[in-house]
């Protein structure tokens, strides 16, 4: 049986694989990090299979740190390593480092895996690359992982290996034990990985032109994905539990234009847009209630968006969601308005909330006798946040909550330089059950969410095409609804 499985098969086509856009700029980022650790081996995991049930995987999503220093984004490519190996001029001075990309490559026809291996065989998912494909595409050396043997810690006694611990436990596991076994020290591990893990981080800070315009891409995409849910806004209120409609709306768009969301999206109708991170929508959407859809979508580089609007559910804004919702809008214009290099990361959220306490001032919910000066103070204060929790801002990219492992200094005391994207996104959220709060407010919940790129001059606002004053946004329900 397995000699008729082999036999017979025509040539395979002659391979087109061009060199990929991103190559360039990858060994870039690799150059800088290369930069920052001469003389050590660095391995950054690409992570493996998860298991979702059973016998049945996740979509594969390769771990962060792989895919911005190989490029490779989607589903690839499931249990490889890249590693920087280190090189060594004459006297033995680090001259920098090569760039190897393990992986299971393309298995021949007359091999069992071509039929047999469920994970990685052609019969099960379709043809993997081969050496020299990946080659050509990335630009670095490809090795098969088959031969990987013990190369990334045969000399860990003498040189220094690093490795993302957190892309696959199981192999952060087994290198600790054959690290150690070859002579690194067991005290030292995490320390040094954490190093190399900060530094992928904190490198993804400021994009560069590659990733600027993938954003691009993710944001345009996403608004094609919004425009689907307001035109399905009817369907979702008359067929039952709209939440899941509209998030299903938005997740087919997601899929066909990229690789799929970003993270899972918000549809929040009604009082469940007091709940900031409603990800069950289950509920129904309801005429003349809001709704409020916080949804980004990932391209297959992915890059993802992150963008929140609040939609008036019959098209029209009443007059107390109107309220609100101007509010929040002049909170996000200031936030917008103070996006600038030289500025500190935490100076958007200063001016943002600075005028949602001012609006909480003026409808008499702040406490009796207390000034919004008095609200904005740290140590004593802040009882506006029992309407605004969480913060104004996070970088944006590769991850919706990009650059992860920066510390405060290297984040919100930090200057914004060109080329960072970030959301700016002031909500006010009155629960339906706040008894401190307006009854014409109670169940209301807003937030607008935009991404926006630090220039020399200022911040360009990335989806300005998606409307945000109110009238505009009653404007773009009915222009979408009507087909015009």
């Amino acid at each position: 049986m397995r000699e008729f499985i082999k036999e017979d098969w025509a040539p395979r086509a002659i391979s087109r694989v061009e060199q990929a856009p991103v190559a360039h700029f990858a060994a870039q980022r690799r150059a800088r990090l290369s930069a920052a650790f001469p003389g050590d081996r660095l391995v950054i995991p690409a992570g493996g299979l998860k298991v979702r049930s059973n016998d049945c995987d996740y979509t594969f999503r390769p771990h962060t740190a792989f895919a911005y220093l190989t490029g490779l984004g989607a589903d690839r490519e499931p249990d490889a390593l890249l590693v920087l190996e280190p090189t060594f001029d004459q006297a033995g001075e680090p001259t920098g480092h090569e760039s190897v990309l393990w992986f299971a490559p393309l298995a021949p026809r007359d091999s069992d895996d071509f039929f047999s291996d469920a994970r990685y065989g052609e019969f099960w998912v379709g043809a993997r690359p081969t050496l020299a494909e990946i080659e050509t595409e990335l630009g670095l050396t490809a090795r098969d992982i088959a031969d990987l043997g013990d190369a990334l810690v045969k000399d860990a006694g003498t040189i220094t290996v690093r490795m993302v611990r957190d892309a696959e436990q199981s192999l952060t596991a087994r290198l600790d034990g054959e690290r150690v076994a070859n002579g690194a020290a067991e005290e030292n591990l995490q320390e040094a990985d954490g190093a190399l893990a900060h530094e992928v981080s904190t490198m993804r800070l400021t994009k560069d032109e590659y990733e600027i315009d993938q954003m691009r891409q993710a944001v345009a995409a996403t608004a094609v994905g919004f425009e689907a849910m307001i035109a399905d806004l009817p369907q979702a209120v008359s067929r039952g539990r709209g939440e899941r409609w509209l998030e299903g709306i938005f997740g087919l768009h997601a899929r066909h234009q990229g690789n799929g969301v970003g993270y899972e999206s918000i549809c929040a109708a009604g009082d469940h847009a007091n709940t900031l991170h409603w990800i069950r929508n289950t509920g129904e959407v309801v005429d003349g209630e809001l709704v409020l859809i916080d949804a980004g979508v990932e391209v297959d580089s992915l890059y993802t968006a992150d963008i929140t609007r609040t939609l008036p559910v019959n098209g029209t804004f009443s007059e107390a969601q109107r309220e609100i919702y101007e509010a929040v809008y002049a909170a996000q214009e200031a936030g917008i308005a103070a996006v600038r290099p030289g500025a500190k990361f935490s100076d958007i959220h200063a001016a943002a909330i600075r005028v949602i306490a001012e609006h909480l001032h003026a409808w008499g919910l702040l406490p009796e006798g207390m000034s919004v000066e008095d609200t904005l103070d740290t140590e004593h204060g802040m009882h506006h946040r029992r309407w605004m929790v969480h913060g104004t801002s996070h970088h944006l990219g590769l991850d919706v909550h990009d650059c992860a492992l920066a510390t405060r200094e290297e984040y919100m005391d930090a200057e914004l330089r060109p080329g960072m994207i970030l959301t700016v996104e002031p909500g006010l959220y009155f629960k339906a059950d706040d008894l401190k709060a307006p009854e014409r407010f109670r169940g209301i919940g807003v937030r607008i969410e935009d991404d926006v790129l630090v220039t020399e001059s200022g911040g360009e606002n990335l989806s300005a095409g998606m409307p945000r004053r109110y009238d505009e946004v009653e404007r773009w329900v009915a222009r979408v609804q009507s087909g015009a």
